[in-house]
């Protein structure tokens, strides 16, 4: 029997990171036939390029809970997308097809026409608070996966389960791999490791805090800053031997977090739940935009589990931060905490849902 995996999720590396995760992890034997579908100029196509999969763009657009007049072109686009999706839903048998979505705005077409063709949808749940292309694919949905217990209070409990996050493999062991970053190896330095991190694209509030503090800070830690492409040029002009900027981490990312004495970083779900699976106390500078503020939310989860500590944007300021970085000092060893691993569970679920087919 063939087996279809369908997966969705798109907008923002936030939900494309985790399907691909499962996808690594569950295609080692080429057992499925994975697909993708995402949007058109979406950031999803882009990040499954390297990966053995098929992939489908089709109309997306996006959903507000407010007034604007973007929404009569969006709602369009939705429904453009439904007939894309329907269209590429119709070619897999339903028996041997299940479609996995992670969210955003691509999947709700997606798990829609899935429905429609009684077809098995599982969706998962990133962040401690649900988004609205969630919570309306979860209408249609057979399980509902959740990163943080908390979230179980905005999904129907009866086919809810909390699954954990699907975090990579070396988030679970205690091992620490060689880490040379600009020819230089950061596992054996004399100093307090400090890792700096706004995301792959980078934050300049965060950025900025690390420049106006530099100096302080370069004379009582090694600087790995994780600055994202649009700002490394300005930052490579304070570059010294206490404070190294880059414009992007790769698969190190695990290793630096168990390295590093601090890293101070937003608190996406991703993120936050690397840094609880790995044991380590950290500084969260929640983005006060984030939908829901659920930046917050997803820090203080680690707040609860670890002691890490947040600073809210509004409460940010040099001394503020300095007082935090102080608070956890120059040792920082890594805990155990309960873990949840996602990885494996989603897994087991999606081995599960064709043997049971």
């Amino acid at each position: 029997m063939s087996k279809n995996l369908l997966f969705t999720g798109g907008g923002s590396g936030g939900h494309v990171m985790p399907a691909l995760t499962i996808i690594k992890k569950i295609n080692t034997n080429k057992e499925y036939n994975v697909h993708y579908i995402g949007g058109i100029k979406s950031i999803e196509r882009e990040l499954v390029q390297d990966y053995d999969l098929t992939y489908h763009p089709i109309h997306t657009g996006k959903l507000r809970r407010y007034l604007s007049v973007e929404n009569i072109k969006d709602t369009l686009n939705v429904f453009v997308g439904l007939v894309d999706a329907f269209k590429v839903l119709w070619k897999f048998n339903q028996l041997d097809t299940l479609v996995f979505s992670t969210g955003g705005f691509v999947s709700v077409p997606v798990v829609i026409a899935a429905k429609l063709q009684f077809k098995k949808v599982f969706i998962h749940e990133q962040t401690s608070r649900v988004g609205l292309a969630n919570k309306i694919c979860s209408i249609f949905a057979d399980k509902i996966f959740i990163s943080f217990e908390e979230s179980f209070k905005y999904f129907n409990e009866q086919k809810t389960y909390f699954s954990g996050y699907p975090l990579r493999e070396a988030c679970y062991t205690t091992t620490i791999n060689p880490i040379q970053i600009n020819g230089r190896s950061l596992n054996d330095s004399s100093l307090p490791i400090l890792f700096v991190t706004g995301g792959g694209n980078g934050a300049q509030l965060i950025n900025k805090l690390i420049l106006r503090n530099l100096e302080i800070l370069t004379s009582r830690y090694l600087i790995i800053h994780q600055v994202g492409k649009a700002f490394i040029n300005e930052h490579r002009e304070v570059k010294n031997p206490n404070y190294l900027p880059i414009p992007f981490i790769g698969p190190e990312m695990i290793d630096l977090f168990k390295l590093a004495t601090v890293t101070l970083s937003r608190s996406g779900a991703g993120t936050v739940c690397e840094l609880i699976a790995v044991g380590k106390r950290s500084i969260f500078i929640p983005l006060k935009i984030a939908q829901k503020n659920e930046q917050f939310f997803n820090a203080l989860e680690a707040h609860k589990k670890l002691g890490s500590i947040i600073i809210e944007e509004k409460e940010l300021t040099d001394e503020s931060f300095l007082v935090a970085l102080h608070e956890i000092g120059t040792e920082n060893p890594m805990k155990k905490v309960q873990k949840q691993n996602g990885l494996d569970y989603l897994s087991k679920e999606i081995y599960n849902s064709f043997s049971n087919s």
